[in-house]
């Protein structure tokens, strides 16, 4: 038995493959493990929880199987599903967690964040990020209906991905300072995170101390998971799934 974490699957009602492949490592993996942590983007986007199309719902119904099968699973939110809330997580039974957390496996402390308040050299990203997270700014949004939330969404993506496309590649990458500041704010050795799409494991000195950061990877690009068992941690590589990948 083991301890399963994924990140970055970006699923996408109009991309049912997607939808199809966390279905089947649901069933074949998920449900063998002693608990299952989502790292942020399990969507492409999330406009509210009262958005339930059939994607939405398959997902939502194999995260309540997987809890009636006794597998615990914790999300965290990611930069494109920070509107996840508690009628999603009453009705899958997944616990929400902080954008920090640490966990203790098998004797070790290890950090685990979605990945993008690490990337601090993208100050606009950050200055977006830290409007979208503000309590008013979300209110505001809720309130209007799904079709207007969709639009501002798409909007929103649309400027995001020609936004990237100028970027610089290591811009969007982590800025390691703020990886060693935060490890050691954490009193960490080990930090697990996604986001970045960049699956890898990183090792580097620390305080005097070695260091490891493992990197989950992008469904839709090279795919990953991350499976701790008391012989330690493996970071397994998943295939991609045909078709034009989302941005992070």
């Amino acid at each position: 038995m083991s301890t399963l974490f994924i990140s970055d699957l970006h699923l996408d009602s109009e991309r049912p493959a997607g939808i199809q492949k966390f279905l089947h490592f649901i069933d074949q993996d998920a449900s063998k493990a002693d608990a299952l942590y989502i790292l942020g983007d399990l969507f492409e986007v999330w406009i509210g929880d009262d958005n339930t199309d059939l994607g939405n719902a398959l997902i939502i119904q194999a995260l309540t199987k997987l809890n009636l099968q006794g597998v615990p699973c914790f999300f965290m939110h990611g930069n494109r599903d920070f509107l996840i809330g508690k009628r999603f997580a009453n009705a899958t039974g997944c616990k929400l967690l902080k954008e920090y957390e640490v966990l203790e496996i098998e004797g070790t402390r290890v950090l685990l964040t979605h990945g993008d308040l690490l990337c601090t050299d993208d100050k606009p990203y950050m200055a977006l990020r830290s409007a979208v997270r503000n309590p008013t700014w979300q209110q505001d949004f809720l309130s209007k209906t799904l079709q207007e939330r969709k639009m501002i969404a798409d909007n929103i993506r649309k400027h995001s991905k020609q936004a990237i496309a100028q970027k610089p590649p290591e811009i969007m990458d982590v800025n390691q300072k703020t990886v060693a500041d935060t490890m050691l704010e954490y009193d960490v050795r080990v930090l697990l995170h996604g986001h970045t799409h960049r699956p890898n494991i990183h090792h580097f000195h620390l305080d005097g101390t070695d260091a490891t950061r493992i990197v989950l990877g992008d469904w839709y690009e090279e795919g990953s998971v991350v499976r701790w068992s008391t012989a330690g941690y493996q970071l397994e590589t998943l295939p991609g799934i045909t078709g034009q990948p989302f941005l992070s």
